[in-house]
């Protein structure tokens, strides 16, 4: 039977992160949206979503130090990063952390469609090595 991916959208930003909701509604997933990082984590035992689009610049905790905190943790999910203000510093760290994907915002609808389809598309080999035990 098909499950819907669940896209967990994690941005400070209210109309970005309604905007992204319902641009990834719109692509046929489902979508669970957080306005800060804390949000997510306290969330996150109970959830578990098949992705996770998080901003960067976010008071608190930023989306690099999420997405390492996962790691740290050995949640797998694939991360796609989004930020306004993009460095190759920042794109080096979002990827050495694991992310999927760094995108600079404004990101069009079809370029966020690609890096999801990519996204999932790893986070099943990851699930699949998981169970499998690599190789």
């Amino acid at each position: 039977m098909f499950r819907t991916p669940t896209i967990a959208i994690v941005d400070d930003d209210e109309a970005v992160r309604t905007a992204t909701a319902s641009l990834v509604r719109s692509l046929g997933y489902a979508a669970q949206t957080y306005a800060c990082a804390q949000d997510f984590l306290r969330a996150a035992p109970a959830t578990s979503p098949d992705c996770l689009i998080t901003d960067v610049q976010m008071p608190g905790m930023t989306g690099i130090e999420l997405q390492e905190r996962l790691r740290q943790e050995g949640r797998t999910l694939p991360v796609i990063v989004v930020t306004a203000f993009a460095s190759d510093a920042l794109h080096r760290r979002a990827l050495a952390s694991g992310a999927c994907a760094f995108l600079e915002k404004p990101v069009g609808g079809d370029l966020m469609e690609h890096s999801l389809q990519v996204a999932l598309a790893e986070g099943g080999r990851r699930q699949g090595a998981a169970v499998t035990g690599g190789a």
